[in-house]
C-alpha cells in the first residue's frame, strides 16, 4: 500500500489545471449523473504521432493514475499516457466563438502545422 501512496504522492503535482479549466470541468461534470471525473490520455494519430484525449469517467480503470480534483471528482490518467502528460498544464480558453483546452506540455518536442497532434522524444 505504501508503494501506491508513494506513486500517487509523486504524481499529485504533475498535472496542473488553470482556474478556467477547473471551472469548465466542474460545470461539465456536474451536468451529468454518474461522472466520477475526467480522464486525460493520448492516442496515436495525426501527422506528428500523438493527440490528447479528454473523456468523462463513470468507472475507473485498473490502469489509471488517480489524482484528487474536487470533493466528489478526480482526474484520471491512463498509466501508459502518464509519461507523455507528466508536468503538463491545462488551460481552457475562449477565442472568438471557439472554446478549447490548451495543453502546455513540457514533454512535447514538436507539433504538426494544424496543431492537432504532437511528438515527444
Amino acid at each position: 500500500m505504501s508503494e501506491v501512496m508513494q506513486h500517487v504522492s509523486d504524481t499529485a503535482s504533475s498535472l496542473r489545471l488553470s482556474d478556467n479549466a477547473k471551472r469548465h470541468l466542474l460545470k461539465c461534470l456536474s451536468e451529468q449523473e454518474n461522472n466520477k471525473g475526467v480522464r486525460f490520455s493520448v492516442k496515436k494519430t495525426g501527422c506528428s504521432g500523438l493527440s490528447y484525449v479528454v473523456d468523462y469517467v463513470t468507472q475507473e480503470n485498473e490502469n489509471d493514475v488517480i489524482l484528487p480534483f474536487e470533493a466528489s471528482y478526480a482526474i484520471y490518467i491512463d498509466k501508459a499516457s502518464f509519461p507523455y502528460l507528466k508536468g503538463m498544464e491545462i488551460d481552457y480558453v475562449r477565442q472568438g466563438l471557439n472554446h478549447k483546452f490548451v495543453f502546455d506540455n513540457p514533454n512535447q518536442t514538436g507539433q504538426c502545422g494544424c496543431g492537432e497532434s504532437f511528438t515527444v522524444e
